[in-house]
């Protein structure tokens, strides 16, 4: 039986680190990561309101208990949960139901907002409006309606920032796929400050950015937090190759997602002068007065009727 360096039963082995951790000292290493990463990156400052972004999941879950932990007992900041309601039934209602016990327990202020509601209709009825939809549609219809969403009730709400629980596993997916579509312009939004192109853009923070999936998933676990444990069922497309492309790089050469994070960060100021010299200038939708590099936003080119 292997132990950790105080003698206790080892849960994990940290492989890019080659160390084994007990319980204790593995929950309190990734507390001490997040605290740190905000430290250092100073993500959060004196008068902020914050909105932590919670599905129900296991990254937004293990985020609203650390955040708890770090903003409860400070009264220069204040913070409350958001939830968005895609409309996946049943996959959305219990990650739903666990944050809003979750929200009640801890006596964080808990918002709900849903497709149905902003839209008119939900995923699964948006969705049913194409007989072969190709692969990812349901990924590029969820996603542009999120962060919609999310930054338009942050800012109704008068937040000056969006807590996402972002982990290792997504910043690197991410890389990639900007990589592979050449969107530079989403890739400038990345790092570890936000980065706001327009007085109507709420920044955002990912305080959980370097802490690997895997290790969120046995967090939770060990902090006897419940979280939705099933993936969306309209989960498809690119991403999940280059998940599974990282995932065998990863068993292959442990800390080379780390390696990907750190590379494109140190490349990260090049990427937003680039960005700055050729961005085309930001306007305002026509329909639904949100920040648009077009006329028409893409929400509502998707969204709209």
């Amino acid at each position: 039986m292997e132990r950790c360096k105080c003698g206790r039963r080892a849960v994990f082995f940290r492989r890019y680190e080659g160390t084994y951790l007990c319980d204790r000292h593995f929950t309190y290493s990734i507390e001490k990561k997040v605290k740190r990463n905000i430290r250092v990156n100073r993500l959060i400052r004196s008068g902020d309101r914050i909105g932590i972004a919670v599905s129900g999941g296991k990254d937004s879950m293990s985020l609203l208990h650390i955040m708890n932990e770090i903003l409860g007992p400070r009264r220069d900041i204040d913070f409350l949960a958001i939830t968005i309601d895609e409309g996946i039934r049943p996959y959305r209602e219990k990650g739903i139901r666990y944050a809003k016990e979750y929200c009640k327990k801890l006596g964080i202020e808990h918002h709900i907002y849903s497709f149905k509601d902003i839209f008119g209709k939900s995923l699964d009825e948006k969705m049913k409006e194409f007989e072969n939809p190709e692969s990812g549609l349901s990924c590029t219809l969820c996603g542009v309606g999120r962060r919609y969403i999310l930054n338009k009730v942050a800012r109704e709400l008068g937040l000056n920032k969006l807590c996402l629980g972002h982990n290792l596993d997504d910043e690197a997916q991410a890389i990639i796929m900007n990589y592979i579509r050449g969107d530079l312009f989403r890739a400038s939004r990345m790092g570890p400050k936000p980065v706001v192109y327009d007085k109507k853009f709420v920044g955002r923070i990912k305080p959980m950015r370097i802490i690997p999936e895997e290790e969120i998933k046995l967090y939770a676990t060990l902090k006897g937090i419940k979280f939705q444990e099933k993936n969306c069922p309209y989960k498809s497309g690119i991403r999940l190759e280059v998940r599974e492309f990282l995932n065998k790089l990863e068993e292959n050469h442990p800390g080379i997602k780390f390696i990907i994070l750190e590379t494109f960060d140190r490349l990260l100021p090049y990427i937003r002068q680039c960005v700055k010299n050729h961005q085309e200038k930001v306007t305002y939708c026509k329909f639904c007065g949100e920040p648009s590099s077009k006329d028409v936003c893409k929400t509502c080119v998707l969204w709209r009727e």
